[in-house]
């Protein structure tokens, strides 16, 4: 395998870091609160970076989204990508694609998503949900909402025709509650539930799809979306990495810089590893999709990564600032808040791990 970037994946990611350094700036971010920057989403839908992603794939979204986890930027970049776009492109039925990627890649269309599963939703008849969806990451901003049903079956739902609820969470972003009562709904595919299966999701626009099942279509979702947001936790862990190396390499104690302390090295050097294994599980499953090869287990892996690995490098980070970390109004607190609320949204280490453990020893896992 090859992960090294192609020329236009190279391009995208070179220009989203200039555009998240340049507009994703600790004064922005603190005005914008848990709320999204209206003008930093403007310019990266203006300058083509969400619809690049139909291009780059999923590895080129896993390195935007590195991006944004540096800089922790208030957009719905990911799950309008995840949610919206991949699994329009990918499973949606011509007129859905035909309707939805153009406003989605000018982010006038925001798609956030209501996975993984926790049976909280009932679909009645062909058009009709019911039921709660819980922490909708992003749900403020959404026009769409991708919700699951008790059977794992996709559905398109109007974030205006439901109630949405905020969230008491310490998320970073707007987080909210999705009370569904009677809600008209499409599913993902067409114009009724029979759509939803593997071949009727690959009528509606992809060439093959791995598994048969009716829920075929919610894990590949599942397993994209876990990838996009584990390389979403890489970049937080870089920048309140580097956040740390920075505050260490500047700060002196005893007439010498904390860096230069043994204890401050090792460290700072097991939060890189795991910034790096991170990482690398990311790329792994994003470059499997991409190539269409089996990729749930590789998926899993890098979900758990994310979430153990993760929670232990932003509180490296926080821990390294030592007092300067305790100040909830200094930026390396927010790398603290995304990498615990992403561990949460990934699902905790030992639930990902039992998960892939079923998978794997039910034969599942190059399904």
């Amino acid at each position: 395998m090859d992960f090294t970037p192609t020329e236009e994946q190279a391009a995208a990611r070179e220009l989203a870091a200039r555009i998240f350094g340049d507009l994703s700036t600790h004064e922005r971010l603190a005005a914008a609160g848990t709320g999204s920057d209206a003008e930093l989403w403007k310019a990266l839908c203006a300058a083509g970076l969400v619809t690049a992603v139909e291009e780059t794939g999923l590895l080129g979204l896993v390195l935007l989204l590195e991006e944004q986890g540096r800089t922790t930027a208030q957009v719905p970049f990911a799950v309008s990508c995840v949610y919206g776009l991949l699994a329009v492109s990918a499973h949606g039925s011509p007129e859905q694609r035909e309707r939805l990627l153009p406003g989605i890649g000018d982010g006038t269309v925001v798609v956030s998503g209501a996975l993984p599963d926790h049976g909280g939703v009932r679909a009645h008849g062909e058009s009709e949900l019911t039921g709660t969806a819980a922490v909708v990451p992003w749900l403020r901003d959404a026009t769409h909402v991708l919700v699951a049903d008790e059977r794992k079956r996709l559905w398109l739902v109007g974030a205006a025709d439901a109630a949405c609820e905020p969230v008491e969470t310490t998320a970073p972003w707007s987080a909210g509650r999705l009370k569904l009562d009677g809600t008209s709904a499409e599913p993902l595919g067409g114009a009724s539930t029979e759509r939803l299966d593997g071949a009727s999701a690959e009528r509606a626009g992809r060439a093959s799809l791995r598994g048969s099942g009716p829920s075929a279509v919610y894990d590949d979702v599942l397993a994209t979306a876990r990838t996009a947001f584990a390389g979403l936790q890489a970049g937080v862990c870089a920048g309140s990495l580097a956040r740390a190396v920075e505050h260490t390499n500047t700060r002196e104690q005893f007439g010498r810089p904390l860096a230069a302390k043994q204890g401050v090295q090792l460290r700072a050097a097991d939060a890189y590893m795991d910034t790096e294994a991170i990482r690398v599980t990311a790329y792994e499953a994003a470059w499997r999709r991409d190539e269409g090869l089996p990729y749930a287990t590789h998926a899993l892996t890098a979900a758990w990564w994310a979430s153990e690995a993760g929670q232990r490098v932003v509180h490296a980070g926080q821990h390294l600032h030592g007092g300067t970390g305790a100040d909830l109004e200094h930026p390396v607190h927010r790398h603290f808040l995304w990498g615990r609320q992403l561990d949460a949204y990934l699902g905790c280490g030992s639930e990902v791990l039992q998960e892939l453990g079923e998978l794997i020893a039910h034969g599942e896992g190059e399904a």
